[in-house]
């Protein structure tokens, strides 16, 4: 149970957006009694006695809120009878998820620029930047086989969140011999130690990987936030683990400070994600070496919250793989929200569609959700409901066939062989 710091701190930014592991919720028990709260047992449900078994996060007003919308289906939810045509129902469903979104206009196609390119394991590596209207230069890494000949299928690799800001496209992978020992660490904790952008592009794939929203070029700088808020903390000496650890904590108790000025502002992180991924997508398109019509998009975690709003909005995903990030609003509501960023929420929405819906919107484009049987993360029950809620979605549009759920042993994790089932999946939509 080492760890215990960097584990709570990740814990509270998890969820998502590309999170959120095993190893990344190691020691969380320890770090909760600390402040009182319920612990966490090894398989990472809460530690409630039998008698308990009927409490919330949010104590007795649990069922009050929970009633909400408990025993009734969401306004805007295919499942409903008087949905019957899945274009008409997605028609008026996206036009609700982006009232409440609210996506920033963020520019036309940005100029990108080739900072550096060279060869890395049989792989041609291209390390890019690009200027969005606001904010630091978005960095990203583009790799494809060497020997590539003509378009090829392509993936837009979203990286986890983690609870570490620090670091983005590094989580996922790899453009020389030398890394960072905390990358080198993460890959092993919830990759199998590989990276898994490299690993599929070796199976005949061109992959973006760009850095997120307050992620590594993205994040926000300590030197433009007033002084009050840097806790004594300055940005020299970043690339020294020391530093990197103190300033994702700082950044982990930044995340609700950026999430409230986010609704200030009137819009939501979820869509400012949305906005910088479709733009990522916009240049993958773009390229002369992409085939526009063979596009996938996944990611573990932080990932793959990611995935459901980007594959659930655009329909040039053709395959969508969502890992490490599939429940039921009621499971946050009830059991969860303590684990997750602030990254994961849209006010109202779950009054009009239930998330596992959201990424329903793609229906009848093929989508895979993998699911770890022990994830700290969610509640196994809610999970097997946000399975069968999609399983609905797709049955009811005639496409029970292009959609998939697995259940894997252990915690948080987009393990070996979870990369391998997801490959064959983008292989048998992306390739054939």
């Amino acid at each position: 149970m080492g760890n215990k710091r960097r584990d709570f701190i990740k814990l509270s930014g998890l969820g998502c957006l590309g999170l959120t592991g095993g190893g990344m919720l190691k020691g969380i028990a320890s770090i909760l009694n600390e402040n009182n709260l319920p612990a966490m047992t090894s398989t990472g449900s809460n530690a409630l006695s039998a008698e308990e078994g009927n409490l919330s996060v949010i104590g007795q007003y649990g069922e009050w809120a929970n009633a909400f919308n408990k025993n009734r289906l969401p306004a805007f939810s295919f499942r409903r009878k008087e949905w019957n045509d899945p274009d008409t129902w997605r028609k008026a469903a996206k036009a609700r998820i982006a009232d409440r979104l609210v996506i920033p206009d963020i520019g036309a196609l940005p100029k990108v620029n080739i900072v550096r390119q060279h060869v890395y394991d049989g792989l041609h590596i291209e390390e890019l930047s690009w200027q969005l209207p606001y904010g630091r230069a978005t960095e990203a890494v583009f790799i494809k086989p060497l020997d590539a000949k003509g378009k090829l299928p392509a993936v837009l690799a979203f990286h986890d969140h983690g609870g570490n800001k620090y670091f983005g496209t590094r989580k996922i992978t790899r453009v020389s011999a030398e890394q960072h020992p905390l990358i080198v660490e993460h890959q092993k904790e919830y990759y199998s130690g590989l990276a898994w952008a490299n690993e599929i592009a070796k199976r005949g794939y061109a992959v973006l990987v760009p850095d997120a929203f307050t992620f590594a070029s993205r994040r926000v700088m300590l030197q433009e936030v007033p002084e009050h808020l840097r806790h004594g903390l300055n940005d020299q000496d970043p690339e020294n683990p020391v530093s990197i650890k103190a300033y994702n904590e700082w950044a982990s108790n930044h995340e609700h400070i950026m999430a409230k000025s986010l609704f200030s502002a009137g819009t939501t992180w979820p869509a400012v994600f949305l906005a910088e991924d479709l733009k990522a997508l916009d240049i993958l398109c773009a390229r002369e070496d992409v085939d526009a019509n063979r596009i996938g998009c996944g990611g573990l975690s932080g990932g793959g919250i990611r995935t459901i709003f980007t594959g659930g909005l655009d329909p040039r995903i053709k395959c969508a793989v969502c890992v490490g990030f599939m429940t039921t609003w009621e499971d946050l509501l009830l059991n969860k929200s303590f684990t997750h960023t602030w990254m994961t929420y849209v006010p109202l929405l779950p009054n009009e569609m239930d998330l596992p819906e959201v990424l329903g919107l793609r229906v009848p484009l093929p989508t895979l959700v993998m699911n770890n049987e022990e994830d700290q993360l969610f509640t196994l029950s809610e999970m097997k409901r946000a399975d069968a809620i999609l399983n609905e979605v797709y049955q009811k549009a005639a496409a029970g066939d292009h959609y998939r759920c697995s259940f894997s042993p252990g915690p948080h994790k987009f393990d070996a062989k979870m990369q391998g089932q997801a490959f064959d999946w983008f292989d048998r939509w992306l390739k054939s």
